[in-house]
């Protein structure tokens, strides 16, 4: 019992973080926010990031309330788990692990946002406004990669470049700092 109540609390934590994450490159990239799937996005983080905003102000155009938020959801859910088994609380230990967990959070969700991308251009027309939110997040990173290595013969590798390279730098923060 307790390993499904773990997996389902570690779940639902993970996935409001991804939101969470997905705001802030949202911001970021500056994407339409009046996009059905961008208001999705912020109505389900905005009745906390709202009131956070009034204390952590913004650095330049980045949002470190929604920063914050990310971490705050993340250490929560160490905290959580750590209760359900009866174990200690190391502070500096869930800072760290929240942290690591942000970042191995944000290059999943760019890779899984890079694969759907992938996915959509082969199937749909065009008129998605997730095909739309999926380019404008995808566009600043994949835009310098085509730069290098435009289009062959109408095939675009970009999104495959990027993939690789986000994989390689997964690889390289795992061995270099021991993040998995």
């Amino acid at each position: 019992m307790s390993n499904a109540s773990a997996f389902l609390i570690s779940t639902l934590f993970d996935l409001y973080l991804m939101v969470v994450i997905l705001r802030l490159w949202l911001q970021l990239v500056r994407a339409d926010f009046y996009n059905p799937a961008s208001q999705f996005i912020v109505k389900a983080t905005h009745p906390i990031v709202g009131p956070m905003r009034r204390v952590i102000p913004s650095i330049g155009n980045f949002d470190t309330a929604t920063f914050v938020l990310a971490l705050l959801v993340a250490a929560l859910k160490f905290v959580v788990l750590i209760a359900m088994f009866g174990g200690n609380y190391d502070p500096l230990s869930i800072v760290i692990l929240s942290v690591v967990t942000v970042i191995n959070e944000t290059f999943r969700l760019m890779f899984w946002v890079l694969i759907i991308r992938a996915i959509l251009s082969w199937v749909s027309q065009g008129q998605n406004p997730i095909e739309y939110v999926m380019y404008q997040l995808t566009e600043p990173f994949l835009a310098p990669i085509r730069k290098i290595i435009p289009p062959i013969g109408g095939l675009d590798l970009s999104v495959l470049i990027a993939i690789l390279l986000l994989q390689f730098i997964q690889i390289f923060l795992s061995s270099t700092f021991g993040i998995h």
